[in-house]
């Protein structure tokens, strides 16, 4: 069987992830490019006894690269040792901005790569009375030209037949002008390349990475001794091409009704007011908090009971023992730990994808860049950090939208700041002990301490970001591109592929971390050498006579974790958590909730003789009797609340959030540097509230 590599290209929202899709089914593969995080889709399908291996190149503008995405696409086009250099390359445009597609389909084929041509997205056209002249611009391209309407399937079929034709001899377009003849047969020369029109690339690209230190130094050299600046280049071959262009495609297109244009601009006028823009996007808002908040709750509370009956189940069946107590508390509950996200994360993106098939996404971008662009951000930071909110870890999946690599690290590295759903019970418990029940004009005090703390972590993230932004000032600059697309009715084949990748990757990626630190967390919390660790009950029984059955239980088990490895952890940082009014319990609450912030309250419910409840009030009650050792004042004073309120919302306290931030960025350096400043920022913070308060 024949096997052949084909390219997909096209410009952004031209149905291009639509085609794939139709094209390749389930026969998918995500993941990301070498060295660097932007997603890479491949997929494969057979037709008439040949095996097509098809590549989803990122949406480009151009071979110019002016993004990360389009840096992409000319590695992978120019070079021919590149794994995914394809044998035939599909430009896919839409017939609303056809002259934008022919303008890359050019300069793919004058690279010397064979391309055919699909018109996607026909049934809008239709709609609006668009139609094209297919052997008229067949005539144009010297190749075939295939109509389709990937969302319904038609043409596809018409497209699976046009990979087999074989394109003729393709006459540039472009002609590069005589007064760079000397300096692109310099380039040929030096470098061994054949094609001119790449040899022109060479010269006409900020950097070309595929390429080795001679063949580079040598184009530094050309420009040196022509006196070319890239950046002109690219704009005289651009006015070149737009030039011969109006005249190539004069009669292509008949009949170009605005029926689709004309209602794309009434609904932006609403969409992107200055006033009703942004209250419709903070509505909207709103609504994905409260479902990602409300809708995944059933589901939670189901995969959570469903993986407590699994280890109650294996805790029956399974003899008494160490092995035991791996499987129920270790293994089943760290993969219920990664399972039970999953609801919050498809549901993030399944807006988040109803957005980008929509259109609207490009309107969320427009309205909120000028307001995030002073803090090194984009317009397309305010989904991920608006999304924190709910939980940290789809909302740095959501970044994945930025092209620019530094606006999309800035992102990942600011959003953990936000205040997630899993403070909430620290918040609520904390707020309750250390801040009085009073009124404030009608107001209630915990309510708006409560609000204070999600308003800290706006101005944290912020600060941070704009803090990255000037420590990037050297080689930080970037400007908003932006194409408002037309309105289209969400793919909802594309939406449910699109959770599923996105899904599966954190559960596979993320997910293996998480299970080897939960089973590490229990081996420490579950062992230990001490002898009052071994002889717990007898301990227990000898220091108090007459408890009864249920206490004695408690205690045994407050006994066990106190000088267990995680105890005698907590206890050795006794010293460095001390200024902050810590005791070595709290430090064992800060020990243990690292596999997720909420932990602490279930952690403080065994420290303190609760076994493992977690009633809130219970746990309130006991917390408020506690007295600190170190100082005999109440464990939880208000220096000590307000301390402990501050850590948490400054420490990167969640090894899910950690685990894909590693994934995410593709880098340990940025992992580490993120962990080490929250930590670090959180321990000052702390430090400085509770010694002024005291």
């Amino acid at each position: 069987m024949t096997e052949i590599k084909i390219a997909l290209v096209g410009n952004p929202n031209v149905g291009k992830s639509t085609v794939f899709n139709r094209l390749t089914g389930l026969r998918q593969k995500v993941g990301n490019y070498p060295g660097i995080t932007v997603e890479k889709k491949t997929g494969s399908f057979t037709h008439q006894q040949t095996r097509y291996h098809v590549i989803d190149l990122p949406g480009a503008y151009g071979i110019h690269p002016s993004s990360l995405d389009e840096e992409i696409v000319y590695d992978v086009l120019v070079d021919q040792t590149n794994p995914n250099h394809p044998e035939l390359v599909v430009v896919i445009g839409d017939p609303f901005n056809i002259k934008r597609a022919v303008f890359l389909y050019q300069q793919i084929r004058e690279m010397g790569l064979p391309a055919i041509f699909v018109v996607n997205m026909m049934d809008e056209a239709e709609r609006s009375g668009t139609s094209i002249d297919v052997s008229k611009l067949e005539n144009v391209l010297s190749t075939k030209v295939v109509l389709t309407d990937a969302r319904s399937g038609k043409g596809i079929d018409q497209l699976k037949d046009a990979l087999a034709f074989k394109p003729n001899g393709y006459a540039p377009s472009f002609v590069i002008p005589e007064e760079f003849t000397a300096a692109t047969q310099y380039i040929r020369e030096h470098t061994g390349q054949r094609n001119e029109y790449i040899a022109w690339l060479y010269l006409s690209q900020k950097q070309n990475k595929h390429l080795n230190n001679n063949q580079v130094e040598e184009i530094t050299t050309a420009r040196q001794t022509h006196g070319l600046n890239y950046h002109r280049l690219q704009i005289r071959e651009a006015l070149a091409r737009h030039a011969s262009l109006e005249n190539q495609l004069t009669g292509v297109i008949k009949d170009p009704a605005k029926k689709k244009q004309y209602a794309t601009e009434r609904a932006d006028h609403v969409l992107t007011h200055p006033v009703w823009g942004y209250v419709i996007f903070f509505a909207l808002l709103l609504l994905i908090f409260q479902a990602i908040y409300t809708w995944s709750g059933p589901f939670m509370d189901a995969i959570d009971n469903a993986f407590a009956w699994l280890a109650s189940s294996a805790g029956e069946w399974l003899p008494a023992g160490p092995i035991n107590g791996l499987i129920t508390d270790g293994i089943i509950a760290g993969i219920g730990g990664i399972v039970i996200f999953i609801p919050q994360i498809a549901i993030l993106f399944i807006f988040i994808s109803l957005m980008e098939e929509s259109g609207y996404m490009s309107r969320v971008v427009y309205l909120m860049d000028r307001w995030l662009r002073p803090f090194g951000l984009s317009g397309k930071s305010a989904v991920p950090l608006m999304s924190g909110a709910a939980c940290a870890i789809p909302a740095v999946m959501s970044a994945r939208t930025i092209e620019n690599d530094k606006e999309r690290l800035i992102t990942i590295l600011v959003t953990p700041f936000m205040t997630c759903s899993a403070r909430l019970p620290i918040y609520i418990v904390i707020i309750g002990l250390v801040i009085p029940s009073e009124k404030i004009l009608g107001l209630d005090l915990q309510g708006l301490v409560l609000f204070g703390m999600y308003a800290l972590g706006i101005v944290a993230a912020l600060g941070s970001a704009w803090v990255l932004k000037q420590l990037m000032k050297s080689k930080y600059k970037s400007y908003l591109i932006l194409e408002l697309p037309t309105y289209k009715y969400p793919v909802v084949r594309n939406v449910l592929l699109n959770v599923w990748d996105k899904t599966k990757g954190f559960v596979w990626g993320a997910g293996k971390i998480i299970l080897a630190i939960s089973i590490i967390l229990w081996v420490l919390g579950s062992f230990g050498v001490d002898e009052r660790f071994t002889n717990a009950e007898d301990v227990v029984r000898s220091e108090k006579p007459g408890i009864s059955e249920t206490d004695f239980e408690n205690e045994v088990q407050s006994q066990k974790l106190e000088y267990s490895f995680l105890g005698t952890m907590g206890r050795f940082i006794e010293p460095v958590i001390e200024p902050l009014g810590y005791d070595w319990k709290m430090g064992i609450g800060l020990i243990s909730s690292f596999a997720a912030r909420e932990v602490f309250v279930s952690t403080m419910a065994t420290v303190y003789s609760l076994g493992g409840t977690d009633d809130e009030l219970t746990i309130r009650e006991r917390m408020a009797a506690e007295i600190n050792p170190n100082t005999g004042k109440p464990a939880y004073n208000f220096a000590s609340g307000i301390s402990l309120l501050l850590f948490y919302a400054f420490a990167m306290q969640c090894m899910s959030t950690i685990a894909i931030v590693r994934k995410e960025t593709n880098s340990w350096k940025w992992t580490f540097i993120q962990l080490a400043f929250m930590t670090g920022f959180a321990y000052i913070a702390a430090l400085v509230a509770y010694q002024l308060l005291k």
